[in-house]
């Protein structure tokens, strides 16, 4: 059976800056449908920016991404689903109305299988402002689920989440792969997932980024 997601995602040469500081520069890469993407490195070395760039949050110093397959008629942002620092979880509003609001704008996947990807149906009803972290991130996770995008761009997704979460986490993004998902993931936790390449950053303006198949 075809694998719902076919996107090739290429990075040519690309560079970051941000205050004036260069963070990288000379960063190629490249991903086919299946792959995912470890991304490594200390704290300011550039991996949250990377992110931001390949999801169109944030300008490129130098370089381009292109991309290529069935779904590339749309802007490469739309490709993207991006969880970053931030859980984006609305706090008047409950769990499902909250992955309800993200489903309807999205045009996007089943709320209840959402919920249940991460053991969110018994608080469904709860508003998010009452969630603990682990269970905001759970539902930032959630949203997954409910805008099916093929590339995956996942900065630390395992911060706040118990043991049993971050296996719920590996197991999600095994599976988006195996649909022929792309997954770029920035993470100091081991996820349980075989990621196809490595990229390390070392937060010294490096001129050839160390990639690793």
């Amino acid at each position: 059976m075809q694998p719902p997601f076919n996107v090739t995602f290429e990075a040519s040469d690309i560079a970051c800056e941000r205050g004036g500081r260069l963070l990288f520069r000379g960063l190629s890469f490249g991903l086919s449908p299946g792959e995912g993407l470890l991304v490594r490195g200390p704290n300011g070395a550039g991996k949250t920016s990377l992110l931001r760039q390949i999801a169109d949050l944030l300008p490129l110093a130098a370089g381009r991404f292109s991309t290529e397959g069935a779904e590339t008629d749309m802007p490469r942002a739309e490709l993207c689903h991006y969880v970053g620092h931030l859980n984006a979880a609305k706090s008047a509003l409950s769990v499902r109305e909250n992955l309800t609001f993200w489903a309807d704008f999205f045009g996007g996947g089943n709320v209840e299988e959402a919920m249940a990807a991460f053991g969110l149906t018994s608080l469904a009803e709860i508003s998010a402002g009452f969630l603990s972290a682990g269970q905001k991130r759970k539902l930032a996770l959630s949203c997954l689920f409910v805008a099916p995008r093929p590339i995956w761009l996942l900065d630390e997704p395992s911060v706040s989440l118990d043991a049993s979460s971050v296996k719920r986490l590996g197991q999600a993004i095994r599976n988006h792969l195996k649909m022929g998902g792309v997954a770029i993931v920035s993470s100091h936790v081991p996820l349980g997932t075989k990621f196809a390449h490595t990229l390390n950053l070392d937060g010294e303006h490096i001129p050839n980024p160390e990639f690793v198949a």
